[in-house]
């Protein structure tokens, strides 16, 4: 479990990222943060892993306050991927990889057996762990990514906006992908994104921010669209203006699932 208690972080040059934040997140789930640009959403994140040190209040893995934990250990712990996978282009996928686990003190063999076990669970074969990363499509350097911050089989994952860079047809399979992989592996995930409908694809608990890091609302993704916190939220997530409604058409014997604007959205089956 990870909890944030009346957390804030101001910037050496009096930038104000993040007031007072408090928020739980629970085991085995996936929370993402969302919000427009300079909510505070990746400073919180990275507060996790102290890659950022609050300026007030706590952050607690399992009751331990991050602070009292040596900070290179603490991210050795903790799975991290970013958005443009960060993969080091001269070394092997394999070897990228396995760099944590090598640097923990695991052998050679070990840490390159391990990386191929995790590089196939998440959709990836030998021959791809023998090349480089610039032999790969953007999709499955994204899926390097992944694997890397899974090699040590950590209890939490950190994603700050991991998907971003890919164009919409592969980020949809890798959203498939991360679903596919949370049930299988019974994470706890920290997600950032600044896309709506990627948090409510994802996210067991999803917090929709502010800037300053204010919680707006925080809820399942059903029961935000059921019920928005206020305007801001009802604009945010898209139900001002109707672009969340659906009805169901009869075309050519099938029940096909149209927006406001008449653009088909799925298919009812059965």
């Amino acid at each position: 479990m990870i909890e944030y208690r009346s957390v804030g972080k101001t910037f050496p040059d009096g930038t104000q990222a993040v007031a007072s934040f408090d928020l739980t997140i629970p085991s085995r789930t996936t929370t993402v943060f969302v919000g427009s640009s300079g909510c505070g959403k990746t400073t919180l994140l990275r507060m996790v892993n102290r890659m950022v040190d609050p300026t007030a209040g706590q952050v607690l893995i399992d009751d331990v306050d991050v602070a009292t934990q040596n900070p290179v250990a603490l991210r050795r712990s903790i799975g991290y991927v970013m958005q443009h996978a960060g993969l080091l282009p001269h070394r092997k996928v394999v070897d990228n990889v396995a760099t944590v686990l090598r640097l923990n003190g695991t052998d050679k063999k070990a840490a390159r057996e391990r990386a191929l076990e995790v590089l196939r669970t998440v959709g990836l074969d030998e021959s791809q762990a023998r090349k480089y990363p610039g032999q790969l499509s953007g999709g499955q350097q994204q899926r390097v990514g992944v694997a890397r911050g899974l090699a040590t089989d950590p209890n939490i994952l950190l994603m700050d906006e991991p998907f971003g860079a890919v164009d919409p047809i592969v980020r949809l399979e890798l959203q498939v992908e991360l679903r596919r992989l949370q049930t299988q592996l019974d994470k706890t995930i920290v997600f950032v994104t600044h896309d709506i409908d990627e948090a409510f694809a994802l996210g067991d608990q999803v917090v929709i921010l502010k800037k300053g890091g204010e919680v707006a609302q925080v809820g399942a993704p059903a029961d935000i669209l059921a019920r928005p916190a206020d305007d801001f939220v009802a604009s945010f997530v898209g139900l001002d203006k109707g672009g969340r409604s659906l009805h169901v058409e009869d075309r050519d014997g099938r029940k096909v699932v149209v927006d406001a604007s008449g653009r088909p959205a799925g298919v009812l089956e059965g």
